[in-house]
């Protein structure tokens, strides 16, 4: 009997997002019928489908406490959520960072500021004399209200700054070198097993890579060593999710973790022949043997 998945996308792209879409046939080889839906969609009967594939939910951030709400509900109807609802809920907010930080995990130096607290960062900035910084809301995607400021901060940064933490917590990280001059690393996992890597770079005068920003993605090898430390920011999890993306860069030939994407993140399979074949072989594989994590 033909399994029934539900892909999860957002409103803007009801369809999937274009790379997502590869998805489609790629489980219909294997035996599972997929359909694309709206998470925030008020008429959608999750109970229907044998699973949820949380994919192209953009806008989670901007609507946290409706996504949160929704996976809520997921949960209390005993649907099957990949990645599962709690490693979603931890991975919303890159608090994780410190988290993972604490488990042996090299990441860029992150520190949190509670809402409100302007003059937090500002103090942070000037105890760790980094001369060029990033702040960005806890909870984001895609680059939103993400800034790089340099110190000492001036009334327009001041003004930035404000606004950012009026709206929420937000991170404090020194300004990563290496992400405009080298392009950030994308590593892609499915089932814990190493699948591609892209390389993004941004484009001249930006330091943020995603596309919607005007960075670039191209298809990339990385020495086995860099691919072998990225997998170790998985096995610091207490479980394998179904999918994930490990960004970071290559500083001093070893790997810095910048973010770690477990619920939406583009994972390139355009890119990569086969790599939508893996993940569709994936979620297969855990519909038959019924797992849960």
């Amino acid at each position: 009997m033909r399994r029934r998945v539900a892909i999860a996308t957002y409103g803007r792209a009801p369809q999937l997002a274009p790379d997502d879409q590869l998805l489609l046939p790629a489980l219909d080889s294997c035996g599972v019928d997929a359909e694309p839906v709206v998470w925030s969609s008020r008429a959608s009967v999750w109970t229907a489908f044998d699973a949820v594939v949380i994919r192209s939910c953009w806008d989670y951030h901007l609507h946290s406490a409706a996504f949160h709400s929704w996976l809520d509900r997921l949960e209390r109807s005993g649907v099957v959520v990949w990645n599962s609802p709690e490693v979603v809920r931890w991975n919303a907010d890159k608090r994780y960072l410190v988290d993972l930080a604490e488990r042996g995990v090299a990441t860029i130096p992150t520190r949190i500021v509670s809402r409100g607290r302007m003059s937090d960062v500002e103090q942070i900035v000037a105890d760790e004399a980094w001369t060029r910084f990033v702040i960005k809301p806890a909870i984001s995607a895609s680059g939103f209200e993400t800034y790089a400021l340099d110190s000492p901060i001036d009334a327009m940064s001041r003004d930035t700054i404000r606004r950012v933490v009026s709206a929420g917590d937000v991170l404090v990280q020194p300004f990563a070198e290496e992400i405009p001059r080298d392009g950030e690393l994308s590593f892609v996992f499915v089932d814990g097993v190493y699948s591609h890597t892209t390389l993004k770079r941004a484009t001249a005068g930006e330091f943020r890579v995603q596309t919607e920003h005007g960075g670039s993605v191209e298809r990339f090898s990385p020495p086995a060593g860099l691919i072998e430390e990225a997998a170790r920011t998985l096995a610091s999890l207490p479980s394998v999710p179904l999918y994930a993306r490990v960004d970071g860069i290559a500083r001093d030939d070893a790997f810095v973790l910048m973010e770690l994407e477990l619920i939406e993140p583009n994972l390139f399979f355009a890119l990569a022949p086969g790599s939508a074949d893996r993940l569709a072989q994936g979620i297969e594989r855990r519909l038959r043997d019924g797992s849960h994590s």
